[in-house]
């Protein structure tokens, strides 16, 4: 079954200094990894964070810069970067558009609960 989950621009939640909308929970969806479609507005920048997760950052719309360990990354619609754990990040916008991406991160947990959940589901 198909299931399309549309984007809610007006109902975006605040996480980390941006508008975002995250992707789990979704009944529908198993997956190893979890995600949220991201919108940092126009001056703005997110929080500087660290985790033990993995992180794939996909710019979609705009453009930005991504910091990482205070190291700036120009970071434009059609780019991805993979940000390893432990590092220092966020995504700082200084132009006068917002600028859109996806965020997806997982770690060995999420892949482990994945596994036990597909191995569960009927064949």
């Amino acid at each position: 079954m198909v299931e399309v989950r549309p984007l809610h621009r007006d109902n975006l939640t605040k996480a980390y200094g941006l508008d975002s909308q995250r992707l789990l929970p979704w009944p529908a969806l198993n997956a190893p990894f979890e995600g949220a479609w991201c919108i940092l507005r126009s001056g703005d920048e997110s929080t500087p964070h660290s985790h033990h997760e993995y992180e794939i950052f996909i710019a979609m719309a705009g453009r930005a810069e991504l910091d990482v360990d205070g190291v700036r990354h120009p970071f434009v619609a059609g780019d991805i970067v993979h940000l390893p754990p432990g590092c220092t990040h966020k995504v700082v916008n200084d132009s006068p558009d917002d600028f859109e991406y996806y965020g997806i991160w997982w770690d060995a947990a999420m892949s482990a609960t994945f596994l036990a959940r597909h191995w569960e589901q009927p064949r």
